[in-house]
């Protein structure tokens, strides 16, 4: 009697634990508040882009440059995490070759001349573990004056169409350096790379192909054998129209005016939902009668 007692007791305090919970709740963590807030800078320069990504530390009364920033140290050109520059293609910068890919932007400040550096080792917090064996490359720009800026800055300026100058600026001091990607090369890359996956079925990859090589007067027999593959996959204004271009660029100005005309009457064709807007209509309107004028005078 006493063990089935004793039993009975052990099944009672087995029945009355707490079952484990099967979903614990989540830890909460409260979101730090930083006092150099982050920042994300992009500029697209054609289908190429730069990206920065850095905290913005504040002047707050103190002197930065020889001070906070001490000349002749590694600096992380920013607060918190090292600054990271993103390049999506190959590039130059400051002349130098550089490949896609991102990098940690790090500066030795001096008095009249800085280093500025880019380390293949993007991820790191400040600069406290750089290593000069992961540099991807080395360069010096001067300093300059500008007038007073409380929170450190950046600033990605166009200069071209392949070019662009990333710019540094804090207090009362900028630095900056010039970025070129090839640009026309990197889009007759992708240009290449879309064409040889695009089904002859598709109209719109042909005629886009086409069209860039009219308006940049490039592969004029690719031009010419592209428009007509996308002609003979469907019919659309867009393609009509370039197989005018395509023609007239060519040489052959009564078959471009031709197939204007045929641009402009399929467009007129076309669903009131689906027509290009009027100043569509009034310029081909007006580009046809001068083409047909031009080509009464030949």
């Amino acid at each position: 009697m006493r063990a089935f007692a004793a039993l009975l007791c052990a099944s009672a305090v087995l029945v009355a634990q707490p079952k484990p919970t099967e979903n614990p709740p989540e830890k909460v963590r409260i979101t730090p508040m930083r006092t150099s807030p982050a920042a994300t800078l992009t500029q697209d320069i054609g289908i190429s882009s730069i990206k920065l990504s850095f905290n913005r530390p504040a002047v707050k009364g103190r002197v930065i440059w020889g001070e906070l920033v001490p000349f002749g140290q590694t600096w992380r050109t920013g607060a918190n995490a090292a600054t990271t520059i993103t390049f999506s293609d190959a590039c130059k910068v400051a002349g130098k070759d550089v490949p896609a890919g991102v990098y940690a932007l790090f500066a030795i400040p001096g008095f009249n001349r800085w280093t500025l550096i880019l380390n293949r080792k993007a991820q790191q917090w400040g600069s406290f573990s750089y290593d000069a064996k992961d540099d991807q490359l080395r360069f010096e720009v001067n300093p300059e004056s500008i007038p007073y800026e409380e929170w450190l800055d950046y600033r990605i300026r166009l200069t071209g169409e392949s070019t662009a100058r990333v710019e540094l600026s804090w207090e009362t001091l900028r630095v900056g350096f010039p970025v070129a990607f090839d640009t026309k090369g990197v889009y007759w890359k992708h240009l290449q790379t879309k064409l040889a996956s695009a089904p002859d079925s598709d109209l719109v990859p042909w005629y886009q192909a086409a069209d860039y090589c009219q308006k940049n007067e490039i592969h004029q027999d690719l031009a010419v054998a592209w428009i007509d593959k996308s002609l003979k996959a469907g019919t659309s204004f867009w393609n009509q129209e370039t197989k005018a271009r395509i023609l007239r660029w060519t040489g052959k100005k009564a078959e471009a005016t031709l197939w204007l005309d045929k641009a402009i009457q399929t467009a007129r064709a076309l669903p009131a939902d689906k027509q290009p807007p009027k100043e569509w209509f009034d310029d081909k309107e007006r580009e046809l009668a001068a083409w047909k004028t031009e080509k009464m005078g030949d």
